[in-house]
């Protein structure tokens, strides 16, 4: 079956990876190049966790979702993850660290409690005296995305894989399987997937009572000379507590500290709108660190990067059959870590045409 891609974040790199794997023949299309610096997608490092709050199917999800990296690592023959830990902190009661944790719990996962003062013995960057526990599990860590995308790009070139960067879509025909280019050019198909994230709706603007567009920052940080030692050995961070769900990822085999917080996040008409950061946004970002973090000024920002995602209401995974195209959208900005996983599972809907199947998965619905 010939099937066209569109888009090259990690959905699209690694649903062609597997068609490619059963045997199809796969064009992919991507407007800039891989990875695309204006892609979500994109970042030195991005988390993988088992801490979700939500369905209880995620403990199904997530179990596939290591052994899906697993099958990639063995075929590139290089496996970029680092299994660094990850830290959940709760400030208040009932907060979002807290409620991951309670996941953990409904689930069955493992972890390890620390009160505040244990967890300042380990990790010298927290203060004591604004948070009340942390929970360390020791699964998860950090994926270097960049990387990956890279060497995903080269195994579908050595597999005959048609790549064609720099080409932009600009309509679809769903019901005919085209795709029509900028140049005046037409690609088609006998299946279509759209995985072109937070450029979705300008593809296909009917699913604009489905989706949404949200802008969010991510600042690169320099710590304190005399924390640089406990930061380059902290696990990931997923979740400060308190209010602004706030995320960190250590400096880590090349890449720098970075911090994320869902609090930033806002609405923009399109992918394109707001992609610069303005004055005093690095500075806005940090000071949601404290608490629970120590002497948060004395950390230096030395990059602010705007990000585009879409966003569905429920905030989880987007997929719909929409005639010969399957669109799918890795929603609210968590979808990276389970890309391999969605790669296979978009894959085998295509070969399939089950898409009850993929929907059921990717919102970890349990039967």
């Amino acid at each position: 079956m010939r099937v066209t891609i569109v888009g090259a974040g990690i959905v699209g790199l690694s649903t062609a990876w597997s068609l490619t794997k059963l045997g199809h023949d796969v064009t992919l299309i991507e407007q800039g190049s891989i990875p695309n610096p204006l892609a979500a997608s994109r970042d030195a490092h991005g988390m993988i966790c088992r801490a979700h709050d939500g369905a209880n199917g995620h403990a199904e999800t997530i179990a596939e979702m290591f052994d899906s990296w697993d099958m990639l690592w063995d075929d590139l023959g290089v496996s970029h993850y680092a299994n660094c830990g990850v830290l959940g902190i709760s400030q208040i009661p009932g907060d979002s660290g807290e409620q991951l944790r309670m996941s953990f719990d409904r689930v069955g996962f493992e972890y390890e409690r620390l009160d505040a003062n244990e967890a300042v013995e380990r990790y010298p960057f927290l203060d004591a005296a604004t948070f009340r526990y942390a929970y360390l599990d020791r699964d998860g860590g950090a994926l270097f995305c960049a990387r990956i995308a890279h060497d995903i790009k080269a195994w579908l070139r050595m597999r005959g894989v048609d790549i064609r960067m720099h080409t932009k879509a600009v309509a679809i025909d769903a019901a005919a399987a085209l795709v029509h280019i900028d140049d005046g050019t037409v690609v088609q198909a006998d299946r279509l997937v759209v995985a072109t994230g937070a450029w979705t709706l300008g593809l296909l603007p009917a699913l604009a009572d489905n989706l949404a567009i949200r802008r969010s920052l991510v600042a690169y940080l320099t710590p304190p000379a005399d924390l640089e030692t406990a930061w380059s050995n902290a696990p990931a961070i997923v979740d400060i507590g308190g209010r602004s769900n706030g995320y960190a990822l250590p400096p880590i085999d090349g890449a720098d500290l970075k911090f994320g917080a869902c609090a930033l996040k806002k609405p923009v008409p399109d992918a394109e709108a707001d992609r610069t950061a303005g004055p005093g946004e690095g500075d806005r970002l940090r000071q949601l660190f404290a608490p629970p973090f120590s002497r948060i000024d004395e950390y230096a920002v030395t990059e602010v990067e705007s990000c585009a995602y879409t966003f569905a209401a429920d905030q989880r995974f987007f997929s719909r059959r929409v005639g010969k195209a399957l669109v799918v959208s890795a929603c609210s900005g968590h979808g990276y870590q389970f890309g391999a996983a969605v790669g296979l599972r978009v894959a085998h809907a295509v070969q399939t045409d089950d898409d009850a199947a993929l929907v059921q998965w990717l919102r970890a619905e349990t039967v």
